[in-house]
């Protein structure tokens, strides 16, 4: 259950339990821990800003209770398909999460989905709901990565570079797990300051896409345990073909805001109220009269005024 992993051109060696505790005989493993914090911090974030895009903190809580069980179940189902060689002959095992073996598009695909007919039921905007999935998705690949640090999984293969980690004293490789955790987090940063002039719901969803797509696609290439079809490391493939998809949207819908906004033309301006009339016409019994007498008029016999 120990591994030791280092960085030996960095200096620094770690001795890592992948076993967190033991309650009542039951092994509490790091990696779940992780995966815990970092559903923890993303829930927060998203809880603090669905007002920003139209929902509320009871949306998103039904939201939470659907996904996570649908995405931890697609993630799996995911892996599952794409090892089926192996499950085929160990069916026992299928459901055995805790053993590792999930992937993250197949729980992408299953929370948008789920987030879809959520959206259906409740009139929301769908679009806006992947929105914020797209900051809780950031945060939760940013912080769970780590996890597979804890496992000794996920990295690539060999490099020379300054930053290669050995585990248990084999040669150095690339850390991917880094590699992907720093690139969620830089998207994250980017598309929190950003999202403050969100053009149009669905906005940071296609950003986040091309964003995890783009890295995805060059980080998977480096790794060693990729599901494969054929030749085709399927996670790349299916990551560059999504970053190419959203990429496409987005300039799709932003020339359409440009030529909307170069053909915009404001509505007119409503014309001001017209103010009473200082006088109106007296009634028919006063008129021939002036509007106002002089107040030497006016004065009874005793008032008259001083010339």
């Amino acid at each position: 259950m120990e591994h030791a992993i280092s960085f030996p051109a960095l200096g620094l060696n770690f001795q890592i339990n992948r076993v967190a505790a033991t309650v009542f005989g039951k092994d509490i493993f790091w990696y779940g821990i992780i995966i815990c914090i970092g559903f923890v911090l993303a829930a927060l974030y998203v809880n603090a800003r669905v007002k920003e895009f139209g929902c509320t903190s009871d949306n998103l809580m039904d939201c939470l209770i659907i996904c996570v069980p649908v995405g931890i179940i697609c993630a799996r189902i995911y892996y599952v398909a794409f090892e089926w060689d192996y499950y085929s002959q160990h069916p026992g095992e299928i459901i055995a999460v805790w053993n590792g073996g999930i992937a993250i598009y197949g729980a992408v695909i299953g929370v948008v989905v789920a987030l879809y007919v959520y959206s259906r039921v409740k009139k929301l905007s769908f679009a806006s709901l992947c929105d914020l999935a797209a900051f809780g998705l950031l945060i939760g690949q940013c912080i769970g990565r780590w996890g597979n640090f804890v496992n000794g999984e996920a990295h690539g293969g060999p490099t020379d570079l300054p930053w290669g980690m050995s585990i248990d004293g084999a040669a150095a490789v690339h850390p991917t797990f880094l590699y992907e955790s720093v690139w969620n987090l830089i998207g994250f940063i980017a598309l929190h300051f950003y999202s403050k002039k969100r053009k149009f719901p669905g906005e940071m969803a296609l950003l986040y896409v091309a964003w995890y797509g783009l890295g995805r696609a060059w980080i998977e290439g480096l790794r060693t345990d990729s599901l494969y079809i054929g030749t085709l490391r399927v996670s790349q493939v299916l990551a560059a073909v999504s970053c190419i998809v959203a990429i496409a949207l987005l300039v799709r819908k932003y020339n359409r805001l440009k030529v909307a906004q170069a053909f915009y033309v404001p509505p007119a301006a409503e014309p001001a109220q017209d103010a009473p009339a200082a006088a109106e016409e007296k009634p028919a019994d006063n008129q021939g009269e002036p509007a106002e007498k002089t107040a030497s008029e006016t004065a009874g016999p005793d008032q008259k005024t001083e010339n």
